[in-house]
């Protein structure tokens, strides 16, 4: 169903593009640009000066054009493809703030309008790329529109204007996610920044609340599970908020009341050194950032620790931190990037990160993506080396959705334990009872002030379901990070240790812990090679296992 729907979506974009609908997105050329909203991502002036010299550092990838406009070269990896068409690099020759930067901005700019600005083809007219294209020529339309002649102001709005009622006919057919949000997005930034009627400006509005009441959850979270889309999002919606007050205008309450939730969502998911959690696509964490947006959080105290509408807990004492996924796959519709990493969890003491889920690397190979989204590669158990959920890797199906959670836990009953000595949850997941016949079962509880934290996984039959002999062998798994030293003491009981900080020492009294290797593929310079504990055990003749993470000052005592 989902594939015949965007199938359907993609053929009426195709006819929306032909020349029988274009001349639809002809009209009156806008004067001028009103205002510049403001662009909190960060800005590097080096790398103004690779694009000045044809290096072009996007998306994980350099790309060299030898000479050449880079609208003319061909490059195979999309992810390149989507930010050079996206534009968001305009803001390092903002940044770095001299006529030669502001005149290749603007150079680089007519490049695409003569390339690109008269065909609506290809991934340059993706609404979501469209989007991202608005928002940046906006942004930073005063680098671009430095001592630039009158035939080129003319074309650059010309442009600009066409490609905003593209995206407002394309918007409300858009496939479900954070591009349809950015289109709406970008159509209030178009409605404040250029000369429009009012009524353009309310459309915009009321649309833009409908679409963040729908998209953004009570509790601050996305829809699609993925904290990088929260981040995301609030680099839009912060200028956006500031863009309507320099107007003179009203913000719309959904706009308002989405920033205030999503704010103390982006702290929620953080660890103490400022990195966020890896669970549904996120990966490595630029903590420039993360305080770039969090400089406009007023709210005080301590993060929330329940997130039940997003599906997570954190537990924090001291200087400790977990935190857990504890929630459903979210719609298979906005799934692309969702993990089968039910009731993981990651650990931080301090400024270290000690137990981690592998994450994603970025911008890495495509075909790391199913590894690191399996279950394997999260810290919590597998039943028989099977995810708890399925993935859609049919290439009729990938071509067209990319690659989503087509099956997996559909309750997952949580309850917080907290009292006052202690934090923790009980959470369970029906992932693998329909193949299994087994409900996974895990408990946390964090005391001693974050120094003691204790969990226990039992798998128990589902209702009315029967274990089958050799279907019941669980591997329960914590995935050590890479910066940390894993080494048994004089007892032979294991310890993780960080290079300059804090000990930790692992115990399970039902069964032996065995160290095996494994990858974070998370990393700043891309995957990493570490460790990982398990604990292996068929459920059928030991239904529930105990383990324990003791901090400890020095080596090897307890």
């Amino acid at each position: 169903m989902l594939v015949a729907k965007e199938v359907w979506r993609k053929t009426r974009r195709r006819l929306r593009s032909g020349p029988a609908y274009r001349w639809r997105y002809s009209g009156r050329t806008p004067e001028r640009v009103l205002i510049a909203p403001p662009d909190l991502r960060l800005a590097d002036p080096q790398i103004a000066l690779e694009i000045y010299y044809g290096r072009y550092p996007l998306s994980g990838h350099m790309v060299e054009t030898g000479g050449q406009s880079p609208f003319q070269i061909q490059v195979n990896d999309r992810g390149w493809k989507k930010s050079l068409h996206g534009f968001r690099w305009l803001r390092h020759m903002r940044a770095a703030g001299t006529e030669l930067a502001a005149a290749n901005a603007r150079a680089l700019v007519g490049d695409w309008i003569a390339m690109h600005g008269g065909r609506i083809d290809g991934v340059a007219w993706e609404p979501g790329t469209t989007a991202k294209r608005i928002i940046s020529w906006l942004q930073h339309s005063s680098v671009v529109l430095q001592g630039a002649e009158f035939p080129f102001y003319r074309s650059f709005l010309k442009s600009l204007a066409v490609q905003i009622r593209y995206l407002r006919s394309m918007a409300p057919e858009m496939p479900d996610g954070k591009d349809r949000l950015r289109a709406r997005i970008a159509l209030a930034f178009s409605a404040l920044s250029l000369p429009a009627p009012a009524s353009a400006l309310r459309t915009a509005t009321r649309n833009l609340g409908a679409e963040l009441d729908r998209q953004i959850l009570p509790d601050g979270g996305h829809i699609s599970r993925n904290p990088m889309v929260v981040l995301e999002i609030l680099a839009d919606l912060l200028p956006l908020r500031q863009t309507y007050a320099n107007q003179a205008e009203t913000p719309p309450a959904a706009l308002m009341g989405a920033i205030d939730r999503m704010l103390p969502a982006l702290r929620f998911f953080r660890h103490q050194d400022g990195s966020v959690a890896r669970f549904n696509g996120m990966g490595a964490t630029i903590q420039d950032r993360i305080v770039a947006i969090l400089r406009h959080d007023d709210t005080a105290g301590s993060p929330l620790l329940h997130a039940p509408h997003s599906g997570y807990e954190r537990l924090s004492m001291g200087d400790v931190t977990v935190i857990a996924d504890t929630g459903a796959p979210p719609p298979v519709a906005v799934s692309a990037s969702a993990h089968a990493g039910c009731l993981s969890f990651e650990l931080s003491s301090g400024r270290q990160h000690f137990i981690v889920n592998a994450g994603i690397d970025t911008y890495g190979a495509a075909e790391f993506r199913p590894l690191a989204r399996a279950t394997a590669a999260h810290s919590t158990a597998t039943l028989n080396d099977t995810s708890s959920a399925r993935f859609s890797y049919s290439p009729r199906v990938s071509d067209v959705l990319g690659s989503p959670l087509i099956g997996g836990p559909r309750a997952v009953p949580c309850q917080r334990i907290d009292d006052k000595d202690r934090q923790g949850f009980v959470a369970r997941h029906d992932g693998y009872a329909a193949r299994f016949g087994l409900l996974h079962e895990r408990q946390m509880a964090m005391t001693g002030n974050g120094n003691v934290l204790s969990g226990r996984d039992r798998f128990v039959p589902a209702e009315g379901r029967t274990v089958r002999n050799g279907e019941d062998m669980v591997a329960v798994r914590f995935h050590v990070h890479p910066d940390i030293v894993l080494a048994r003491d004089e007892r032979e009981r294991l310890v993780l240790a960080a290079e300059a900080g804090d000990h930790w020492l692992f115990t399970s009294p039902e069964v032996e812990p065995e160290v095996e290797e494994s990858i974070y593929f998370a990393g700043l310079g891309g995957p990493r090679r570490s460790r990982q504990i398990v604990l292996h055990f068929r459920a059928c003749e030991m239904p529930e296992v105990r383990w324990q993470l003791i901090r400890t000052k020095i080596s090897g005592e307890a």
